[in-house]
């Protein structure tokens, strides 16, 4: 089963197509498909599919840190 990361950043601190709805979290959560794991996000972004989970956690902590 796959591992939940989840990241709160606030709609004061987002710019750019991440953009979230006010007051929406952005919560990411790392996705299992077949032999690949990629990382998803509550904003609707979607990082690459990747063999490594903890590639795919990585992705997701640098998508929440860009905002």
């Amino acid at each position: 089963m796959g591992n939940v990361v989840r990241v709160v950043v606030s709609a004061a601190q987002q710019d750019g197509p991440e953009r979230a709805r006010s007051g929406q979290e952005h919560l990411t959560t790392t996705i299992e498909q077949g032999r690949f794991c990629l990382a998803r996000c509550s904003c609707g972004w979607r990082g690459p599919a990747r063999r490594a989970r903890s590639q795919a956690r990585t992705d997701a902590e640098v998508h929440t840190a860009s905002l």
